[in-house]
């Protein structure tokens, strides 16, 4: 029987495969910066020159990217698989706001079920933090706060489901879904009862969520994307009429 001699893997190697590994899980996010060599070579055991090799090699892979005197930084675009003139075109027409929110249900649903299967005690903090940051935002009556808060919270549900695939997906979208989030706001708000509505079923999806409990954390998800998309056709329906009705003035003053 013939051996074949057993490899011993290169530093460089298993360092860019461990922060391959925290690229793709999100741990290291876009446009967030590493530490510098040297630290990064005191956490991982190793010596300086296998570090800058790992380095180099993920530059090669656009995955980082070296700013000159600024440090060594995930790449920015690494997730937008939306390029900006679509994002804008999509933002810019109301009726692809309806199609995104229906989209939102299956995006949102299906973290929200894995995050209550297998989020741990650590999740369920984060979770509950940015709740936490979204109900500040609402105090202070800042909308535009609150849609960020909305969105750091949908990501950090999404973190929670433990899939890199649906994580990537929501994170390319972020720009998107911010403005979307940001515009229903701004009809939601004109009644304070649908405003208090909202905050109900977000509060129900995260008691779900962080008791574990994944079909109901599905089922408030689709509850609450379901009464926000029935509400916005109804207050867009007033809105026609009201323009209508005021048309209706101005021409009949123009002919007075």
């Amino acid at each position: 029987m013939t051996y074949q001699r057993i490899r011993q893997p290169k530093l460089s190697d298993v360092i860019e495969q461990e922060l391959e590994r925290l690229i793709l899980e999100g741990i290291l996010s876009p446009g967030q910066k590493l530490p510098a060599e040297r630290e990064l070579a005191k956490q991982f055991d190793v010596s300086r020159p296998s570090v800058r090799e790992a380095i180099q090699r993920l530059e090669a892979k656009h995955l980082l990217t070296r700013r000159q005197g600024g440090g060594t930084f995930v790449n920015k675009g690494l997730w937008q698989s939306f390029s900006e003139p679509l994002l804008d075109l999509l933002a810019t027409h109301p009726e692809t706001q309806f199609d995104l929110l229906e989209s939102r249900h299956a995006l949102e649903g299906i973290s929200a079920y894995y995050a209550a299967l297998r989020g741990n005690e650590e999740d369920f903090k984060r979770i509950k933090e940015s709740h936490r940051l979204i109900q500040q935002a609402q105090k202070n009556g800042d909308l535009e706060a609150e849609a960020s808060a909305v969105m750091h919270y949908l990501i950090t549900v999404t973190e929670s489901a433990h899939n890199v695939v649906l994580l990537h997906m929501v994170r390319s979208l972020e720009p998107l879904l911010e403005q979307n989030v940001l515009q229903n706001f701004t009809l939601l708000n004109r009644r304070e009862s649908v405003v208090e509505k909202v905050r109900e079923h977000r509060a129900e999806i995260v008691e779900a969520i962080v008791s574990g409990k994944p079909e109901e954390a599905r089922l408030a998800s689709h509850s609450h994307l379901a009464y926000i998309e029935e509400t916005l056709l109804e207050l867009t329906k007033e809105e026609s009429r009201r323009e209508c009705s005021l048309r209706r003035i101005q021409q009949n003053n123009d002919m007075n």
